[in-house]
């Protein structure tokens, strides 16, 4: 269990420093959707070695999914298109906060009702003041 939440620890401090680099690129470059299809590039490489180098053979049990698994997908490119247009205008810390509220309603939501095949957890009273505090946090944090 501690991997994994330090895995998602880390993977929470690299949201941010993507959409830090990854608006950068787009604002240098000229061209937010060239600086995600670079950054979507590079990602299928890493994913590739990744995948590669652990086990290719599950990749072809793909054909069988379920077609709406893979919107997964446009949801991604959603979220790096999104970060990469607004963040150089609206500040990456306020568009972080903003895409955290996001999630923790979608999650909320998805864990209450185990949709896409989620554990189900009931969002109690105790969750809901939870996800509130958490929501507070991150919004005294961004107020300066």
């Amino acid at each position: 269990m501690p991997i994994h939440a330090l895995t998602m620890l880390a993977a929470g401090i690299a949201v941010p420093i993507l959409a830090a680099l990854n608006a950068r690129l787009g604002t240098y470059i000229g061209s937010p959707a060239a600086a995600a299809v670079i950054l979507f590039c590079i990602a299928l490489v890493a994913a590739t070695v990744t995948l590669v180098t652990l086990d290719p053979r599950p990749i072809a049990r793909a054909v069988d999914a379920p077609r709406h698994l893979f919107l997964a997908g446009i949801l991604i490119a959603f979220y790096v298109l999104s970060i990469t247009f607004v963040a150089p205008h609206f500040g990456v810390g306020r568009a972080i906060f903003f895409v955290l509220i996001g999630q923790l309603i979608s999650a909320g939501v998805i864990d209450h009702f185990g949709l896409f095949g989620a554990r189900v957890v009931p969002f109690t009273l105790n969750r809901a003041g939870g996800i509130g505090l958490m929501a507070l946090g991150v919004w005294l944090a961004q107020r300066g």
